[in-house]
């Protein structure tokens, strides 16, 4: 089922140098896409545009068949999505059982739990934390949420190859298991290729240009 639509969506700056061209395209529940594309590209933007943190110059952007200027923009990103960066945006003077029970009034140490942590490393300033942790704090805090989308920028950009692996499938998980649409921008092929659908953003045009045998995830 659509939980999102991208229609005849345009972006530029200052009306001049157009970073969107028309871009169209569909996101269904318990899914996982890859947006990849060279640096510059306007890849962030698209998702920023997704999360309602910007309006797109032309086009519509649905959730659930409405437009997200309609459900209204900080609504839309209140309830509708969540997001994962790649800095992780933690508040880093509160734990990760406190970071997560921001978002959500359920207990957070069994959503910590479930995306590797420990109930010691759950009690410890995130600070304290490896990069790899701090993402599963990042991850978790989105999952705590009840949104049905999340929008993850570069979330295996700063970790390690075996951390890297590890996010990836947590990720998918979040898919598969909690139905969730789960829309990655990456730069990692590893990443994209575990991805249900592959777009590739180039020159402000979105193509769907890889659909991964289920066999190989």
């Amino acid at each position: 089922m659509n939980i999102m639509e991208i229609k005849g969506v345009r972006y530029s700056y200052d009306n001049k140098r157009n970073v969107l061209k028309s871009v169209n395209a569909n996101f269904e529940t318990g899914k996982m896409y890859a947006i990849v594309g060279p640096s510059g590209c306007g890849k962030t933007t698209l998702l920023s545009l997704l999360g309602g943190l910007d309006s797109p110059t032309e086009g519509q952007i649905l959730f659930d068949g409405q437009d997200i200027e309609t459900i209204g923009l900080a609504a839309h990103r209140k309830n509708d999505i969540a997001f994962i960066f790649q800095s992780y945006n933690l508040i880093d003077y509160l734990t990760p059982q406190e970071n997560v029970a921001l978002t959500s009034k359920l207990p957070p140490l069994p959503i910590l739990e479930r995306v590797g942590l420990t109930e010691e490393e759950s009690k410890r300033n995130v600070l304290k934390l490896s990069g790899g942790q701090q993402q599963r704090v990042a991850i978790a805090r989105a999952l705590a949420s009840d949104a049905g989308v999340i929008l993850a920028d570069e979330p295996t950009g700063n970790l390690d190859e075996d951390t890297a692996v590890e996010i990836t499938k947590i990720l998918k998980e979040c898919a598969y298991q909690m139905n969730k649409c789960m829309i990655i921008v990456t730069h990692s092929n590893e990443l994209a290729k575990q991805a249900d659908v592959i777009m590739k953003l180039r020159k402000g045009v979105l193509q769907i240009v890889g659909t991964p045998d289920a066999n190989a995830r």
